[in-house]
């Protein structure tokens, strides 16, 4: 029987929830399960260069590689995939879940005919006796989390809470439940990028036709990850973001980029190639040329990197994910050359 909705796992939101707490620790069993609000509890432990490790909707996330500062932002997907708008994940020993559902049934605010196949299903034995309880210490209920983020979420996870055996797989009609390869969509979704400001020469301003070299600092130039798991239960997947390509988008239509797709690629782990005394006769291999001047005003240009995503998980499974897009906007000044009449 499909749960009503009001009677859904609580929601999360993944961007404003998850940065609450810092408590020091790694999860156990007893941190990620059960409680009165059906396991929608966190905690974080706070690293020096502000990220974090959480632990919501059952699932821990490590971030402690992930991009940082305060330009670092979220990849947005090449395709139309997005990461599961909710998840299935163990919440409850027996006890936890008797816990949970006995004082809904006696206060009687969920109507007496599903408090009823609530009994059935869960103390009468159809399937579960007495919750389970001959089986506390060998396996877990399983319950949904949903992440309003992404939706139609409410329409996705309304199977009734299940039980798993430890060590057993989730049943495989199940969608979303927790694998490896649903918990590396959920990290894909907590990878955070760096800054993709590119450094320009000329710096404070160019000139029309001159052309103007960009590239990015090798030393932010890196790969990120971020590793969701499921202590209770022993899985994990590692979602690795890998920078491959650089669009560079001049911000009018009076400009030729180099090269002239405007795209990029990465050579020798960096992406274009710094300006140096010199070269200022020579061809940028990643740049842009501006055609007329910006007056008083300036031309956005837009820098977009592509993020290539793997992953690795738990027995040895891997796969790929769609790239996903980062991008930020520089405001760039052109000015006419000066000529000077003697």
């Amino acid at each position: 029987m499909k749960r009503p909705l009001k009677r859904l796992s609580a929601v999360l939101t993944a961007g404003t929830c998850w940065s609450l707490l810092a408590l020091p620790g790694v999860a156990t069993a007893d941190d990620t399960l059960g409680g009165d609000t059906q396991g929608a509890t966190q905690e974080a432990n706070a690293g020096k260069d502000g990220t974090v490790s959480v632990t919501v909707g059952g699932v821990v996330f490590d971030r402690s590689k992930n991009g940082s500062g305060n330009s670092a932002g979220a990849l947005t997907s090449s395709t139309s995939w997005t990461p599961p708008p909710c998840w299935y994940a163990p919440k409850y020993t027996p006890e936890q879940l008797q816990k949970y559902l006995e004082p809904t049934w006696e206060a009687g605010s969920t109507g007496y005919q599903w408090d009823a196949e609530q009994r059935d299903r869960y103390v009468k034995g159809h399937p579960y006796k007495d919750f389970n309880k001959d089986k506390t210490g060998k396996g877990y209920f399983w319950d949904s989390f949903v992440n309003k983020d992404f939706p139609p979420g409410w329409d996705s996870c309304e199977e009734p809470i299940f039980w798993v055996d430890q060590g057993d797989p989730p049943p495989a009609n199940i969608e979303n439940a927790v694998t490896p390869k649903v918990l590396a969509e959920l990290a894909y979704a907590e990878i955070r990028v760096p800054s993709t400001e590119v450094t320009l020469a000329p710096a404070a301003a160019t000139k029309v036709n001159l052309p103007t070299w960009a590239w990015l600092d090798a030393a932010d130039f890196k790969p990120v990850s971020v590793t969701a798991s499921v202590p209770v239960i022993g899985i994990s997947a590692t979602a690795t973001a890998k920078p491959v390509s650089l669009r560079i988008e001049p911000g009018t239509k009076d400009a030729v980029t180099y090269p002239a797709s405007g795209v990029c690629e990465v050579n020798n782990d960096r992406i274009g190639q710094p300006y140096a005394k010199g070269k200022a006769d020579q061809t940028p291999p990643c740049g842009v040329r501006y055609l007329r001047s910006s007056g008083n005003g300036t031309y956005p240009l837009q820098a977009t990197i592509t993020w290539e995503i793997d992953w690795t998980g738990s027995g040895g499974a891997s796969g790929d994910l769609p790239d996903g897009t980062f991008g930020a906007t520089q405001d760039v000044v052109v000015q006419e050359i000066q000529a000077v009449n003697r």
